[in-house]
């Protein structure tokens, strides 16, 4: 087998070009950003044990510390196309074999404008949170330390008003590993989450939340949030209603923090496409999602990772894996 492409330098992208690697099969691997890995280095700690997101990113990006593997960087995908032989041509190379990790993007807040991202200062993402948690340091409008913090779920997703119906998995979990977080650095704050339902649906997934009502003190509310609106000392005011109790709900916050789900990323987008395998919501399309997961509906075009749909960093990983295992028995 001559070399194969991997257009992506995410968790899959990663873990499939290392485990061909390791079959003495030369790989090049592009990537769009300045380096690999993006959508986990611009985290803080890593649910199930709050590992430092950036050393689980370091430990992923050492593994393609091997002479076989090629990395282009700052190279952006703009030919995938067919070569009428069973191959591929990326960006003017010809290959036997192509996989497509391509991964996702963040919902954009400014999308929901009745929540005022961009317009009240006091509106976070939580990709913002996530920032401030890696700093230690959580702060309101004002430059001080938020006395009561809200979340809220589903930001992007479950959605009909964005087109997004689907859920992005990992926002539940998320906004419980923030809130405990920011318990940890401001003891005495009130911290809510808003949610719709959470599905916590995997292992140690019901037992954080427990450990969060219990433990940490954080308080859920049963109901997403209609309208925020900033106040003349940069707090947020929200309107809600507490469904279990069948009660409307207006409260201020010092911090409104928006759970913004996952979308497919423009590469994704673009390559599913132009290679005529646009799944669900510009997702990309496998042959089959019970048995042929890896595989597209075309000869030598596989796919993997959260290009497909939203997937957890394990996930990710564990299918990176898969693909190459796949590629390897054609």
């Amino acid at each position: 087998m001559n070399k194969i492409a991997i257009i992506g330098a995410g968790p899959a992208g990663i873990e499939a070009a290392a485990t061909l690697a390791a079959q003495q099969i030369e790989v090049d691997l592009y990537e769009q950003g300045e380096r690999p890995l993006c959508n986990i280095r611009d985290k803080a700690f890593l649910f199930p044990n709050f590992a430092e997101a950036r050393e689980v990113a370091d430990r992923l990006t050492a593994k393609l510390d091997n002479p076989r593997i090629h990395l282009h960087a700052n190279s952006d995908v703009d030919h995938l196309t067919e070569s009428g032989d069973g191959r591929w041509i990326v960006n003017g190379e010809t290959y036997d074999r192509v996989l497509i990790t391509t991964g996702y993007r963040t919902f954009d807040a400014h999308r929901k404008e009745e929540l005022g991202y961009g317009i009240y200062r006091g509106v976070h993402t939580s990709l913002e949170m996530e920032q401030m948690l890696r700093e230690g340091k959580i702060v309101n409008a004002n430059g001080d330390v938020p006395q009561r913090i809200a979340f809220l779920q589903c930001v992007g997703s479950r959605d009909e008003k964005t087109g997004n119906l689907y859920c992005s998995k990992l926002c539940c979990v998320t906004a419980v590993k923030q809130a405990i977080e920011v318990r940890k650095l401001i003891p005495d704050a009130e911290i809510f989450i808003f949610y719709m339902d959470l599905r916590m649906w995997g292992q140690h997934y019901e037992e954080l939340y427990r450990q969060a009502q219990q433990e940490y003190g954080i308080r859920f509310v049963r109901g997403r949030i209609s309208e925020a609106g900033g106040t003349y000392d940069g707090r947020v005011q929200i309107k809600s209603e507490d469904t279990l109790m069948g009660l409307p709900l207006k409260i201020t916050t010092d911090l409104l923090v928006l759970m913004v789900g996952m979308e497919p990323s423009e590469g994704t987008r673009k390559l599913a496409e132009q290679c005529r395998i646009c799944g669900d919501y510009g997702f990309a399309a496998s042959a089959d999602p019970h048995l042929d997961d890896n595989r597209t509906t075309h000869r030598g075009l596989y796919v993997a990772g959260a290009c497909k749909r939203p997937m957890t960093l394990t996930d990710a990983v564990n299918d990176g894996r898969s693909a190459a295992v796949c590629l390897m028995g054609e």
